[in-house]
């Protein structure tokens, strides 16, 4: 089998599916078509924070198949072992604690804009500064 072709072997079977914009999806594949195209049951979206995660159901997720990077067939034994590096938080924990981590990420970039700027070398667009804006 070619291409898309191989998402049938993991119909009915758990999966981590990593979206461009970094989102992590953990759920159940029951469809597919050509253009990769999925359809996750018992989707759950998974945010990570240094040590700690948060899940947050997301019920029946259709998903855009140009919006996956990666996905992959989740090992119970090895989640089971994972999750216990980790420590499991509610999800307003979780929240808040990824948006300390985004405005931390963004004073950064600022500081570092702000350096650059009074280096005289601010005056061009960089992509990788303007990232988390």
């Amino acid at each position: 089998m070619e291409g898309t072709a191989h998402l049938l072997d993991l119909i009915d079977r758990k999966l981590m599916i990593l979206l461009r914009d970094g989102r992590t999806l953990i759920g159940f594949l029951r469809s597919c078509d050509q253009f990769a195209n999925l359809v996750l049951h018992k989707a759950i979206e998974r945010i990570h924070v240094g040590d700690k995660y948060g899940d947050m159901e997301r019920g029946i997720f259709i998903i855009r198949g140009e919006n996956v990077v990666l996905l992959g067939e989740i090992d119970r034994e090895k989640e089971e072992q994972l999750n216990s590096k980790l420590t499991q938080v509610s999800v307003e924990e979780i929240l808040d604690a990824q948006r300390r981590e985004i405005e931390t990420k963004q004073e950064k970039s600022s500081l570092l804009r702000s350096r650059l700027k009074q280096r005289g070398l601010g005056g061009y667009n960089n992509p990788l500064l303007e990232e988390n804006e």
